[in-house]
């Protein structure tokens, strides 16, 4: 009895925990399926007491919605494809390639993790502007492509990798190429998937440089169409719940999908020595 009071106290908290994190997200999710003005009558009211698709309708006829979950659909899948190419290279060579100068460079890279991304929107602006790239996908893919984060993940998770399998492997005539994409990549899964969800949730939920680039309204990526609505129906909070369920629920899909591979790939980094 002594063994289960704290357990029972732990479970308990946990559970009121959870509560308390989902119920801003089942209430919005309530408030999507309310006729226009049911949710800012006092109190307000937990559940729809006559639940109807009508803000659902009215995103997707009247406002495009469908257009820009297309765009972010684009944007993000593209930017998470490329990023785990280019990270995945990039953090295996500085894990197990020995070059010249290999760790001032990656000393450098960490450096670079404490300048805000606010600083160098600027200069990045104005090389995207050079690439002729404003107001395309490629303008709002090109910052995703590699980042510092990416690669510090990928190495310290390539640094668990055997340099004995690696060098059988090039000793049995493999090349640099084939041992990379045949041995390497798929004893980095459990990473990989971790480091496809966060550049998916960071490139999909995304606002301010998808604003700053994309200047032509038709490729607006979700969370920056939600934001312009936002202005046209201030009291709308019914439609701009239902937009806020259509911008969260792929990525919620995603995550809850993958959830397990993502455990195990932050996990991982926990059992090395």
């Amino acid at each position: 009895m002594k063994r289960r009071g704290p357990a029972i106290i732990v479970n308990t908290l946990l559970i009121v925990g959870a509560v308390l994190t989902a119920f801003p997200l089942l209430w919005m999710l309530s408030v999507s399926f309310m006729p226009t003005g049911a949710a800012s009558t006092y109190p307000p009211p937990l559940l729809p007491a006559s639940p109807t698709l009508d803000n659902y309708r009215q995103l997707f006829a009247n406002h495009n919605a469908g257009r820009y979950m297309l765009n972010s659909a684009i944007v993000a899948s593209l930017a998470t494809v490329i990023a785990l190419v280019l990270n995945t290279m990039a953090g295996y060579a500085f894990a197990k390639l020995r070059f010249k100068g290999r760790e001032r460079i990656f000393q450098t890279l960490l450096g670079a993790l404490v300048i805000p991304a606010q600083v160098t929107m600027i200069p990045l602006f104005a090389l995207v502007k050079q690439m002729g790239l404003i107001s395309t996908y490629g303008g709002v893919i090109v910052p995703s492509l590699a980042s510092v984060f990416g690669i510090f993940l990928i190495r310290q998770y390539a640094l668990s990798l055997p340099d004995e399998l690696l060098e059988a492997a090039r000793i049995d005539g493999a090349s640099e190429g084939k041992i990379f994409w045949s041995l390497v990549v798929p004893l980095l899964q459990p990473i990989l998937v971790t480091l496809a969800i966060l550049t998916f949730l960071a490139t999909w939920n995304d606002f301010m440089w998808p604003l700053i680039v994309l200047t032509d309204q038709k490729l607006h990526t979700l969370p920056v169409a939600l934001a312009g609505l936002s202005r046209e129906h201030v009291q709308d909070n019914e439609l701009m719940m239902a937009g806020a369920v259509i911008t969260v629920l792929p990525v919620l899909a995603l995550f809850l999908a993958l959830q397990r591979y993502y455990i195990a790939g932050i996990l991982a980094g926990s059992v090395k020595g």
